[in-house]
């Protein structure tokens, strides 16, 4: 009988494991690595103006693809901040710009469209490969005044891209918040302006 208990205790402690893990699967990070990526980044000044020039790598997941492939736009939201750093107090935020890209499969068209909801700019390309370049790449983006910044500061400058699953529709956004495929921000990316 005491066999047959270990054995029952052993058998719901191991379907118990199992229940967890699938539970769990979608919040595990797996092997590929989809999200956004600032591969490079340059500030400079032209004039009388700071500017940023970066390049970004945009990874899709079999399921962000299957979803843009179906008619889903995505979203993604590109923050640049500068800050003035301080010793005794918080960083302050001289400038924050935000770009807004949309991107969208028209099935109609055979055409993948990218939107620069910022700027109301919008180009059609044949490819995803073609769409995710155009995103890809920021030249000459004024961020700041040169005037607006003392010699003595130490200014910083933020850079994040910032996947936006509340613009997905309803019923996809519970499953964009539980599941690794859908999580295609970037890592924040810091550095010191040089003057």
């Amino acid at each position: 009988m005491r066999a047959y208990a270990n054995y029952k205790a052993c058998y719901l402690l191991s379907f118990g494991t199992l229940c967890l893990l699938a539970w769990l699967s979608p919040f595990v990070a797996q092997a590929e690595n989809y999200s956004a990526e600032v591969k490079a980044a340059d500030v400079t000044i032209q004039g009388e103006r700071i500017v940023l020039s970066a390049d970004i790598s945009y990874r899709l997941s079999p399921k962000t693809r299957e979803a843009l492939q179906n008619g889903v736009p995505l979203f993604w939201i590109v923050h640049i901040k500068t800050k003035q750093v301080r010793p005794f107090l918080w960083n302050k935020t001289l400038t924050e710009v935000a770009l807004s890209y949309r991107l969208q499969y028209h099935a109609l068209l055979n055409m993948y469209r990218v939107s620069n909801e910022s700027g109301d700019e919008m180009h059609n390309f044949s490819t995803l490969a073609g769409a995710l370049d155009s995103m890809s790449t920021l030249r000459n983006l004024s961020i700041i005044d040169k005037a607006a910044i003392a010699p003595e500061q130490k200014i910083i400058v933020e850079l994040n891209i910032v996947f936006d699953r509340d613009a997905l529709p309803l019923p996809l956004r519970p499953i964009a918040y539980m599941d690794r495929q859908w999580y295609l921000s970037s890592d924040k990316t810091v550095w010191q302006l040089k003057k």
